[in-house]
């Protein structure tokens, strides 16, 4: 789960190609990698970004096995054994820059930057992307559920529709950065010391012989978090009012009823119904917490029907990303080693959007002196200075060039931070407290037209007006070539 046992977790033609190029000679040339995704999911205004702590883990301890190496010896490709024997002493030598875990991203920046030889950048590109693609996906679903239900309580319950047990582990990290709560998940609770919640199910009420005999039992074994299920049987007639008599029962004892749990059914009338009833009963801390397939369109739909929910148990739709279940991230070739010297390579498309920006680039978050916002993001090459001194700055899109805006006052943030510097991890992993605290900083960077769920603005991505031309020169030089 950590990261041992990893080195296989790969595409055969990755193994494939780093032979090719030992066989070649060329598999210690430097070349430069960036990640990145192409449309935000969703529909959404922002993505957050996900899974460093995971590919830091995988990077950190990245080694063939023995029995790794046994099993490569078996492929059909008769791979040499002298290059299996550099295999078995591998380990990444290479540079990572990446943004922070929590961060707002939008598309075509570069997320994840990989500087190394061939072999160790090519290596891990699956795992990378892997790990970046869904945790990011899933804390940008969370973050979109957390901005409909702002003030209540979330509860991850994702894990038993999770596509297996690290999806539902590292799912509810994600989720939890995002803004989630706690979790159902007792070992990502465990793991990564996320709060903890969960109820009871249905057929804990089933195996007694009356409701109220399977509540007060409940009750009696955990009178200190007590949440009751009620709509086993009829939630109106049945199950609130067997709630409401358990929760007199606690308060004989000095204990309270923390909750009931609405699962099944009209949740809009039922919750109202519930909360009037628990009110007229004196109950009025009594919380509602719903499931039941719930998201963020959902919860919207309920909140607007005047819906008495408190704490919202979100699950498959989460845990999933049922709407849109890839995020789509690439890793492309941006620079590569040619007698020496580094130089720029472009990949070319006949999809527009798949034609790569040439060249290392580094991602800044132009910031306004005056109210604190963000203004764009401005992807410039590395000796680029003139963003950084804070004069006046021109952003032009780099799809359509005519829209052009000058920016003055305004303060710069470096997205991208160094996490390993030749093999070495030079960056401290953040706690996961720290990292919460990050993403809502992040949040408050921005207008609220670029956080809303349906038809947010356009957040500016711009190319510098180096790296733009020198993207267009590229271009120039390649289509010169290659004409008719």
């Amino acid at each position: 789960m950590y990261g041992e046992g990893l080195a296989l977790h790969t595409d055969k033609y990755q193994i494939n190609m780093i032979y090719a190029h030992w066989m070649n000679g060329s598999h210690e040339r430097k070349a430069v990698f960036e990640a990145y995704f192409r449309k935000l999911p969703f529909g959404n205004g922002y993505a957050v970004f996900a899974g460093l702590q995971r590919i830091v883990d995988y990077i950190s301890k990245l080694r063939f096995t023995d029995r790794d190496i046994n099993y490569l010896a078996k492929q059909e490709e008769q791979y040499d054994p002298v290059f299996l024997e550099l295999l078995r002493k591998f380990s990444f030598k290479g540079t990572i820059y990446s943004v922070q875990e929590g961060a707002l991203v939008f598309p075509n920046e570069p997320l994840i930057r990989v500087e190394g030889t061939i072999l160790e950048s090519q290596l891990i590109e699956t795992a990378l992307l892997n790990f970046m693609n869904f945790q990011t996906l899933i804390a940008t679903k969370a973050s979109r559920i957390k901005r409909v239900a702002e003030n209540d309580i979330l509860l991850e319950f994702g894990t038993r529709r999770a596509q297996e047990a690290d999806a539902a582990i590292w799912g509810a990290r994600a989720a939890y950065i995002a803004g989630f709560d706690a979790t159902s998940n007792m070992l990502a609770g465990e793991i990564f010391d996320i709060p903890t919640k969960g109820t009871h199910a249905h057929s804990w009420v089933q195996i007694f012989d009356s409701e109220l005999e399977a509540f007060e039992i409940y009750a009696k074994a955990l009178p200190n978090q007590v949440s009751l299920l009620v709509d086993t049987f009829d939630t109106l007639q049945s199950g609130i009012p067997n709630a409401i008599k358990t929760a007199k029962s606690l308060e004989k004892i000095g204990k309270k009823l923390a909750s009931i749990r609405l699962d099944s059914g009209d949740l809009a009338y039922l919750s109202i119904k519930a909360r009037k009833m628990l009110d007229a009963a004196g109950l009025t801390d009594v919380k509602i917490v719903a499931s039941n397939d719930l998201d963020e369109n959902t919860m919207s739909n309920l909140k607007s029907q005047g819906a008495k929910i408190d704490t919202w148990g979100v699950g498959t739709q989460l845990i999933t990303a049922a709407d849109q279940p890839a995020l789509g991230g690439v890793y492309k070739l941006v620079e590569r080693e040619r007698e020496g010297e580094m130089l720029p390579t472009i990949k070319i498309s006949g999809n527009p959007e798949k034609v790569t920006s040439p060249g290392k680039k580094e991602v800044l978050r132009i910031i306004s002196n005056e109210d604190g916002k963000a203004i764009a993001d401005y992807v410039c090459l590395p000796h680029e200075e003139q963003a950084r001194t804070g004069g006046k700055l021109r952003l032009f899109d780099p799809v359509h060039p005519y829209m052009k805006k000058t920016v003055n006052n305004y303060s710069v943030m470096s997205m991208l931070e160094p996490i390993f510097v030749g093999g070495e991890q030079v960056y401290t992993l953040p706690s996961l407290s720290q990292i919460r605290a990050y993403h809502q900083s992040q949040l408050d960077l921005f207008w609220p037209e670029y956080l809303r769920k349906l038809n947010p603005q356009i957040y500016r991505v711009n190319l510098s007006q180096t790296a733009w031309e020198l993207k267009q020169k590229m271009l120039e030089e390649y289509m010169s070539v290659h004409e008719d």
